[in-house]
């Protein structure tokens, strides 16, 4: 065998037998696979759900999930414990969207990541076929200012936002979680509000939280209106603290509205 074409047939060999190495995912049924992308020269690990093929059909919708402060690590796993992700497992028969987990470091924020959150929903929409007209963008507490964060930053890129227990502005006792994209405005609401009033969002926050403060979100719909949004909504649980997130990924209209969005 001439060197050159056996160079060629051992490199493709290599690539099949990396392939082969990748779980496959259930299609039958809908599952987990764990994936990696390099983002900045290093190799980060994130989650994809994907759907049955009787859920999702044959170009599913796609669900960029941001998760919060407790969930940051590099286990590529952990991001998947708490919100969506349980929401997803309990419905994995019938969840009819890919689910994007990617997960950030300690001490990092959202605001660092954006190149991590873009790159895995690129690979998984790519890999799995995810329908780019229909792709939402969620998160809790801390990504949920990741959600208002890359928003703005990709306006056009979301059919829809679903921000629970966020904020806008930097909290006092953590300068750091912030939405880098209207820092430094003199009203970053009504700054934000102007640049998304055409994409669809449903904010949800609790009345009893204690760790980000509901009158974040209050402004924030508030700014919407006044901008002229004509599809944001505002739900705020009366009984609930920071754990907003299990009531509203519970909530039965938020995904016949959301899966209904089209960008």
């Amino acid at each position: 065998m001439k060197r050159p074409f056996r160079t060629a047939m051992l490199s493709m060999m290599s690539l099949i037998a990396g392939c082969a190495t990748l779980p496959a995912p259930d299609r039958a049924h809908g599952g987990f696979v764990e994936r990696e992308v390099r983002v900045d020269g290093q190799m980060r690990r994130y989650q994809v759900f994907v759907p049955s093929r009787t859920a999702g059909g044959t170009r599913p919708a796609v669900v960029l999930f941001l998760h919060g402060s407790g969930e940051r690590g590099s286990d590529g796993v952990r991001q998947t414990q708490a919100g969506l992700g349980p929401y997803v497992r309990a419905h994995a028969a019938d969840f009819p969207a890919l689910a994007i987990f990617p997960q950030i470091p300690e001490p990092q924020e959202w605001s660092d990541n954006a190149a991590l959150a873009l790159a895995a929903l690129d690979a998984a929409v790519r890999e799995f076929g995810g329908d780019p007209y229909r792709v939402y963008l969620t998160g809790l507490s801390m990504g949920g200012y990741g959600t208002w964060d890359l928003a703005l930053m990709q306006p056009r890129r979301f059919a829809a936002l679903v921000p629970i227990c966020a904020g806008v502005e930097p909290l006092p006792e953590r300068p750091t979680l912030r939405v880098q994209a209207v820092l430094g405005e003199p009203d970053p609401f009504a700054a934000a509000a102007r640049r998304l009033r055409d994409t669809p969002i449903w904010i949800f926050h609790g009345a009893k939280d204690e760790a980000v403060p509901p009158e974040q979100s209050r402004k924030m719909a508030a700014a919407l209106q006044t901008a002229g949004a004509k599809n944001a909504r505002y739900t705020e649980f009366p009984e609930a603290g920071h754990n907003a997130w299990d009531p509203a990924y519970a909530t039965p209209e938020l995904w016949t509205w959301l899966f209904a969005q089209r960008r």
